[in-house]
């Protein structure tokens, strides 16, 4: 064998090939609701059942996913399980996750409760997103929900640890002692949390936003999500700067042993410029760049663009993007609070006029 035969093995192993072709589609929403004149999502109230009717809507679309972003003491959606629940009972196929969950907040076991009983309601269809969290509406609002860092833990140390415990608790072994005279009968040894739903631990997405995080979660036998932005680790762009992340978050799955392919996520903000509607409300976004800003006074971040533009020009610049063709799932940010049918109308547009041209469907 040749020294250049041996050089492309090496680098074929080293960066692992990319996820081309066919992929899973989904939509992320925030959530957002205001009673502004524009706004047609105007409460809480509204928010959810909306959230309800899209997801309904883009499986008859075939669209693959349904997604939502979980922000505390802000008006947009919380508390996602009971959202997540009532789609598994409507819909028949799709995808239902969080992207993502701020395990700061959360109490593992009582989640592990939540997302037995969602999967299980959903035949198993939950894709569950959690994470350190993200930039707050108030100053250390987990402390609010009872939970502070250990002794010389910093609260990014919490968040991970509490994912630690939740994924322990999902294998579904038993760890607590039962009561010798219970009110109801036992099965035999350890109880474990109930209601247990089998596979889900294979489910669990880690949102992260640097390469460090994302070896960690490798390491952990989560999958990858990322999002619309990260760490500003080089400065390159910001699909060049994702793909590397996901490269190596693959290479750490390798080297972890896993048996199981990971799966891997990107957020993107891609709008098919088809009707005058469309061009009023994000044609002035056709020219987007990357954005750079400080999530806090320490960490530079790299905010990745809006795709905005007429479908076969959308499809020559996705066909660039290195971390869509790197990732096996590409969730599209909607505007909810533009009401069902138009955010029906903007996956449409994107399954119909996009996808197939790019080999995505």
């Amino acid at each position: 064998m040749s020294a250049r035969s041996h050089s492309v093995m090496a680098e074929s192993f080293d960066r692992p090939t990319r996820c081309t072709g066919v992929k899973k589609i989904g939509f992320l929403s925030f959530g957002h609701w205001s009673d502004t004149p524009h706004s047609r999502t105007r409460t809480a109230g509204d928010a959810l059942t909306q959230a309800i009717d899209l997801a309904v809507a883009a499986e008859e679309l075939g669209a693959d996913g349904a997604y939502f972003r979980v922000h505390h003491f802000a008006r947009q959606l919380a508390s996602p399980f009971p959202l997540l629940a009532a789609i598994g009972a409507r819909t028949e196929r799709i995808e239902i996750g969080t992207g993502v969950i701020d395990m700061r907040y959360e109490n593992p076991m009582y989640m592990a409760e939540d997302a037995g009983a969602a999967d299980l309601i959903s035949a198993g269809r939950l894709q569950l997103g959690i994470s350190r969290g993200s930039p707050e509406q108030v100053i250390d609002g987990w402390r609010y929900f009872g939970y502070r860092p250990g002794e010389g833990d910093t609260e990014a140390d919490m968040a991970r640890k509490h994912a630690e415990v939740l994924l322990t608790v999902l294998e579904g072994d038993g760890f607590a002692q039962p009561e010798p005279r219970p009110m109801f009968p036992n099965p035999p040894g350890l109880l474990r949390v109930e209601p247990h739903s089998p596979g889900l631990r294979e489910r669990i997405w880690w949102g992260a936003g640097s390469n460090g995080t994302a070896v960690w979660a490798a390491r952990q036998g989560m999958n990858l999500m990322s999002s619309t932005l990260k760490n500003d680790e080089g400065g390159a762009p910001f699909h060049v700067q994702q793909a590397e992340q996901i490269r190596a978050f693959r290479k750490a799955w390798t080297e972890a042993g896993w048996p199981r392919e990971p799966r891997v996520s990107v957020s993107r903000s891609i709008f098919a410029l088809t009707s005058d509607l469309d061009h009023a409300y994000f044609g002035d976004d056709s020219d987007s760049t990357d954005k750079i800003g400080y999530l806090d006074a320490d960490t530079r971040a790299v905010f990745g663009r809006t795709y905005a533009a007429e479908p076969d020009v959308l499809v020559g610049q996705l066909a660039e993007d290195e971390a869509i063709a790197e990732a096996d799932t590409l969730l599209l940010t909607v505007p909810n609070q533009l009401g069902v049918d138009y955010n029906t109308h903007l996956l449409d547009d994107i399954l119909t006029h996009v996808a197939p041209a790019l080999g995505w469907r």
